[in-house]
Formats: C-alpha cells, sequence, structure tokens
C-alpha cells in the first residue's frame, strides 16, 4: 500500500491542477508521494463529458508524476457533506495515510469548491476517531488523520495564508491545465462559452501565479489557506 505525503483533492478534474499543479510538481521532483482522488466526474460540465474529462486528468496525473489518480464518482453539483459522503473519504485518507492533504477553496464561485472543502476537512477529522469503523478490501482500517489541510485558491482572489514558490514549475502547471483541452480556451472550438473557456482566464492562470510571487519576491508561487494557524520551528525559516 502506498503510504502518500500528500493527497490533493479536487471537486472536479482540473481543481487540482488549476489550484496546486505546480506545489505537486515541485513536490514530486524532491521525492515526496503524491496521489489525486476527484471527488466527481465533472458531468454537469458545459463543455466535454464525463469520458473526456477521465481521460483529460488521467494524462494530467500522469504528466505530473502522481502516484495514482481516483475519482470517487460523487454526483457533480449535487453531492452533500453527510456520512455516506464522508466515510468514502475516511477510506481514502486511512488507505494512503497522507501527512498533508490540499483541496478546494473555502469560498469560491462554484458552489462544489467550498462543499468540497467543508466536506474533506470534516472528513480529515473523523477520519481519526478509531470508534468509526471502516474497512479497505475487507481489512479493517486504522485512524488516520492528517498532520495539515490546506486550500488551493481558486477563482476568488482569497488572501492566501502562505504561498509556495513554484518558480521552476509554472511550465509543469501550465502543461497539466492544458490537459483539458475541451475546458479552456481554444480559438478553434466554437462550443458555449463557459467562465473557464475565455482567453482571460487562460491568461489569468500564469498572470495570477507571477503577481503571487510578486508580493513575494519570487517569480511564481501558488496561495494557500491553512484550516488552522501554520507553526514554525524558528523564525528564520521564513522567507
Amino acid at each position: 500500500m502506498i503510504k502518500l505525503d500528500i493527497l490533493a483533492i479536487g471537486a472536479h478534474p482540473d481543481d487540482v491542477e488549476l489550484g496546486c499543479a505546480g506545489t505537486i510538481a515541485k513536490e514530486i521532483s524532491n521525492g515526496k508521494k503524491v496521489g489525486i482522488v476527484d471527488l466527481t466526474r465533472g458531468e454537469l460540465g458545459t463543455r466535454g463529458d464525463a469520458q473526456t474529462r477521465d481521460a483529460e486528468s488521467n494524462n494530467a496525473a500522469k504528466l505530473l508524476g502522481a502516484e495514482f489518480r481516483e475519482n470517487l464518482d460523487f454526483l457533480d453539483c449535487f453531492f452533500t457533506n453527510d456520512k455516506e459522503h464522508q466515510i468514502k473519504l475516511v477510506e481514502i485518507i486511512r488507505k494512503y495515510k497522507p501527512n498533508i492533504v490540499i483541496c478546494n477553496a473555502i469560498q469560491d464561485r462554484h458552489i462544489d469548491h467550498s462543499k468540497a472543502a467543508k466536506l474533506v476537512g470534516d472528513a480529515c477529522f473523523l477520519s481519526g476517531l478509531k470508534k468509526i469503523s471502516t474497512t479497505s478490501d475487507s481489512v479493517s482500517q486504522d485512524p488516520w488523520r492528517p498532520i495539515n489541510v490546506y486550500h488551493y485558491i481558486q477563482w476568488n482572489n482569497n488572501k492566501p495564508d502562505f504561498v509556495v514558490d513554484i518558480s521552476g514549475f509554472i511550465k509543469s502547471k501550465l502543461d497539466a491545465v492544458m490537459c483539458y483541452k475541451s475546458q479552456f480556451y481554444d480559438p478553434n472550438d466554437n462550443s458555449n462559452d463557459t467562465p473557464i473557456s475565455t482567453k482571460n482566464f487562460l491568461d489569468s492562470i500564469e498572470y495570477r501565479a507571477r503577481d503571487l510571487g510578486r508580493l513575494t519576491g519570487v517569480e511564481y508561487a501558488e496561495g494557500f489557506n491553512a484550516s488552522r494557524t501554520p507553526i514554525i520551528d524558528h523564525i528564520s525559516d521564513l522567507k
């Protein structure tokens, strides 16, 4: 069984790439084990279909070098933060035992993003309770609570609690995003426009990373919110 350093979770295929692909690529390059879980197949999206997005998401995961990518097949837009969905996530968390979970934005334009943020955060807490029984392949699972839960930034310009320098990994991020050809700007595609299919949005992926870099003294960065106040050993560790 793979023991993960980081589990990245998104409500839809492409959420992880848009929010934290640079960070994932950087951590994998440093030898960390990263897995990706999508909650839904994005089947209610205006462009593309579930089968297309399955293929796109698998291509993106391979490009980034993720250990695996799984889809929990929750209902797009209609999944809820209830026991059934929480337990499915608890089983995943206990199966892979990540030290860090990265998931959707706490507040955002799409209703699934904040729902997923709360669902994943609740599941991470519940996963540490020993009186909640779960199994994997008919074997009882031990409790496991990730050390930290972080939330990437999506449509809204949420103020980050911290940023990760991805200066050497912006190309990896953009290449992973562009695996989703059905979703993003293509001048030769006459499909219906969506908020994320415009050239402006595509350009914003890079200029947001560049702007976060500008604000923090690096070339490119990705921002995150923390579920609890981060702690460091030495004040000199801060840059």
